[in-house]
């Protein structure tokens, strides 16, 4: 088959934009501040000398609901700095009085519906990756990385989390935010002279969210190409030794209901661990994990799965986020060569399920070798599982990154997952994955031109031919249209154990245009079509599967907006499988299929106490119907908390003799925040395609900053009769000690 656009010549194309993209030039708003010897109190008040003296940076561009103004509310932000800590102090004005908005007093909000202030702080000044610390006008903190320029909404993480102090207070007619961030807990080359920094600032009254240094708005308000740059008055030089110890203890109980297990009784247990961060230099970091434990994490909320591959669920573990855009971001989306959550997590031979394999202990350095050179290694060691005769296993992943141009790279990969034992015996039948891998990416100065072109390879033992991967994505973003195109070559035999490809032995290619209006209007923002096709050869050269979608967004002055697309899908069936995924009757392998629907998504204003998401789709499937409805109901009791219903309604006909189902998955949450440093959260999740109801509770008090006690307790019930699963309830405490 003769492809529309070959991998070569697309990466030729990355190479040039990137050349030509490194050229184009910005107008960087610049600050000075000064050191000060002065102590700084943060409370929330202007009333240290070194503030009224200081020169703020000012006259913030508005980038919603225009992008050619200034903006209407007032910002002004401070910064001073000591051998310590870098201090920040901003005064947001009203511009009209009212009441704020947050979603609870819970840390690391996000969202349209809250008021805020957030810093972004690119250290090295690479505009590829950045540190941002958020505060509200009650005082809520948030803090979070931003990676691979901030191109996309994938590229912000609030996962992160480090040691910072900040608090706000409201006065009549404006606000205040004073923080403290100390310069150990920041990345940076010793020696500093200046730092790439941008702010911005939601207003909910107003209807506005403004920046520092001016962002187009058909960019992300996060985008790192859009930097104003902060001078020092001396050198920022090394705090001195950066060492910190974070122990935990936990304890708990549990207690499993199967029946075809013979010892189903009541297990109790205890751990002690720990995490160790070692700046090696200002800008490489060394953390250590002794028998982790991740308990606390938040559970993922179930979906309902009516593909024929697996699904992608984010990582949520602390240890595994810093720096995480150098081992996450291989290759493109269902073709990652490397996915942490691998990591932990086993397979029973038995019966087939996942199960929880402990991590022994892990290391990973990760930093800057020099302004334009990054490395990451990160080596994991997990334990044996003798009741699922699963053998100890050792991850490695090496990354070296080079930058080019301006904000554009170069990376050399290396994944290798290694069982030293089988069988109880440390002998040669140990099994081994490993990739290797080279990619290009690509972000120009202008955030015009962002890709990737990415070959990967695999071994395993025997060496079998046909084991790679290949691909590339290049976008060319404007104001008015953005095109977009994709191309990903998986052959048969590529095996990533410790990476998410979920399907290979497939060439794919993806082009997708969106026009952009932006009318003169009181109630739309913008608005305008978008044509996006994808179709998909086996390695026979035989088309496999198309989609062809045909949609028109809107979106609104009040923030909402409501996609609509008209999608017309093509399936040839490799194996059979049963559209219910309900162990029906199966649609044999070798079938194809034409079927046509109607789908939209919803999104109301945020801003309102009860606001929603709504999602559905009508028409056919497979050689039948499908009619869905789904979406998240709302309501925020401000500022304690809020409420939520997650659900999804899926209601497929086929015909005799072939399974037709109603599937539901409910999921009520309720998140209700006492004080900003105590939390309780109850995630209830019913889902019938997998016959399971589940709870779980997670209590949270910080009762220092960074070291927290948490109470959870979790169950799992069949939805059928109502019967137990399991159930356990586990009590953690951590402490973060700086040496």
């Amino acid at each position: 088959m003769k492809q529309l656009i070959s991998f070569n010549h697309l990466s030729y194309l990355l190479v040039l934009a990137g050349m030509i993209g490194s050229a184009a030039a910005q107008d960087r708003p610049l600050l000075i501040t000064k050191k000060t010897n002065e102590t700084i109190t943060i409370d929330g008040q202007m009333n240290e000398q070194v503030w009224k003296n200081s020169t703020p940076a000012h006259d913030f561009y508005q980038y919603f609901p225009n992008d050619t103004s200034a903006s209407t509310g007032k910002t002004e932000v401070y910064i001073t700095y000591d051998d310590k800590n870098v201090y920040f102090l901003a005064v947001c004005y009203d511009g009209a009085k009212g009441k704020y908005l947050t979603t609870s007093l819970r840390r690391d909000y996000r969202g349209g519906a809250n008021d805020g202030i957030s810093f972004l702080i690119d250290t090295y000044q690479d505009n590829s990756n950045a540190f941002i610390f958020g505060v509200n006008p009650f005082g809520v903190l948030r803090e979070g990385l931003i990676a691979n320029g901030g191109q996309t909404r994938g590229s912000y993480n609030l996962a992160w989390d480090n040691k910072w102090n900040g608090t706000a207070k409201i006065y009549d007619g404006y606000w205040i935010a004073e923080i403290a961030i100390p310069l150990k807990t920041l990345r940076f080359k010793d020696g500093s002279a200046e730092w790439n920094m941008n702010f911005y600032r939601i207003d909910t009254k107003l209807n506005e969210r403004s920046t520092w240094a001016h962002i187009p708005r058909n960019n992300q308000i996060y985008d790192l190409a859009f930097m104003g740059v902060v001078q020092w008055e001396q050198p920022l030089r090394k705090p001195g030794a950066n060492i910190s110890v974070i122990p935990y203890v936990s304890g708990g109980v549990a207690k499993d209901f199967d029946p075809e297990i013979t010892n189903n009784g009541v297990d109790y247990n205890g751990n002690i661990g720990g995490d160790v961060k070692i700046a090696m230099t200002p800008a490489l970091n060394l953390d250590l994990t002794f028998n982790p434990d991740f308990s606390q994490v938040e559970v993922d909320r179930q979906v309902t799965n009516l593909s024929r591959f697996e699904l992608f669920f984010p990582e949520r573990r602390q240890f595994f986020l810093e720096n995480a855009d150098l081992f996450a971001s291989s290759g493109e989306k269902n073709t990652r060569a490397f996915f942490s959550r691998r990591i932990g997590i086993t397979r029973d031979t038995a019966t087939g399920q996942n199960i929880q394999q402990k991590i022994i202990y892990g290391a990973r350095l990760s930093g800057k070798l020099n302004k334009n050179l990054r490395l990451g290694v990160l080596n994991m060691q997990t334990a044996r599982v003798d009741e699922a005769d699963q053998p100890s296993i050792n991850y490695s992943v090496a990354v070296l990154q080079q930058k080019l141009f301006s904000r554009s790279n170069i990376s050399a990969l290396f994944v290798n997952k290694e069982n030293f034992q089988h069988g109880g015996l440390a002998d040669s039948s140990f099994n081994y994955n490993r990739i290797a891998g080279l990619e290009y990416t690509l972000a120009s100065a202008n955030s015009v031109w962002d890709g990737k072109a990415y070959y990967h390879h695999s071994f395993d033992p025997g060496n079998p031919d046909k084991a790679y991967s290949y691909g590339s994505r290049i976008t060319f973003n404007k104001r008015n249209y953005v095109i977009t195109m994709r191309h990903q070559f998986v052959a048969e035999n590529f095996n990533a154990e410790v990476g998410f490809v979920p399907r290979t032995g497939f060439q794919r290619i993806e082009p997708r245009l969106e026009f952009k209006f932006y009318p003169t209007s009181r109630h739309i923002n913008r608005h305008g079509p978008s044509i996006q096709t994808e179709v998909l050869w086996d390695n026979l050269n035989q088309q496999t599967d198309h989609k062809y979608q045909l949609g028109y967004n809107i979106f609104f002055q009040n923030q909402s907006f409501l996609f609509t697309t008209f999608v017309e899908e093509f399936t040839l069936l490799k194996d059979d499988f049963d559209p219910t995924r309900s162990d029906g009757v199966q649609l044999p392998a070798a079938s194809d299929y034409t079927y046509r629907y109607f789908s939209f998504f919803y999104r109301s204003d945020q801003r309102k106490k009860f606001f929603t998401d709504l999602r559905g789709s009508t028409g056919e499937y497979f050689n039948g119907n499908r009619y869905n409805i789904g979406g998240t109901i709302n309501y925020r009791f401000q500022p304690l908390g809020i409420a939520a219903i997650n659900f999804q309604y899926n209601r497929i006909n086929l015909p005799s003799p072939y399974s037709s189902a109603n599937i539901w998955l409910v999921g009520p949450r309720v998140d209700v925040t006492f004080t900003k440093s105590v939390f309780l959260t109850g995630l209830f999740q019913f889902n019938s395609q997998i016959d399971n109801f589940s709870t779980n509770i997670r209590f949270q008090w910080r009762y220092k900053p960074v070291s927290d006690l948490f109470i959870v307790y979790t169950d799992n019930y069949n939805t059928t009769n109502f019967s137990p699963k399991n159930r356990a309830l586990v009590l953690k405490m951590t402490y973060w000690l700086n040496l």
